[in-house]
């Protein structure tokens, strides 16, 4: 399955589910900016920015993504110096980097630029002692997505 929305392109492997929707603007006269969860649980309807309403549901195999979009004037600056998404490795997760600490999950979180575009990533896995499984699970995710660039 694939999902396309305002500019990213995800390709999903088997077992994930994705949904994206666009902000309301932060000022008159912007343009909203992408919010995409993707899971390897179902995403229910109602769900917070960073995963609130999903983790709760994962197994220790499971991984859940938020990629969550910042204005554009943002790109490149300090926050989101990096370029490009990610490459998750096991190292980067960790069991205090998670919004709300649950008992085993691991979770990790990078910031970056990408196609003039400003980004979070966050990723928290159901596991931290099977984080290589799921970092690798993360990984072929983001080998299968494009960020384009906006006008």
């Amino acid at each position: 399955m694939i999902l396309d929305h305002a500019g990213v392109l995800v390709a999903l492997p088997d077992g994930w589910e994705a949904r994206a929707r666009v902000q309301p603007p932060s000022a008159p006269g912007r343009r909203g900016n992408l919010l995409l969860h993707a899971a390897t649980v179902p995403l229910p309807p109602e769900r917070g920015d960073f995963g609130s309403g999903v983790v709760d549901t994962m197994g220790p195999d499971d991984v859940f993504v938020s990629l969550f979009e910042y204005d554009p004037e943002d790109a490149g600056r300090a926050l989101f110096a990096e370029h490009g998404l990610p490459v998750p490795r096991p190292g980067d997760f960790s069991t205090a980097v998670l919004q709300r600490t649950q008992l085993g999950h691991s979770g990790a979180q990078w910031f970056f630029s990408t196609a003039g575009r400003a980004w979070c990533l966050h990723a928290v896995l159901g596991s931290h002692s099977r984080r290589a499984a799921g970092a690798a699970r993360l990984a072929a995710l983001l080998s299968g997505t494009t960020v384009r660039e906006l006008p």
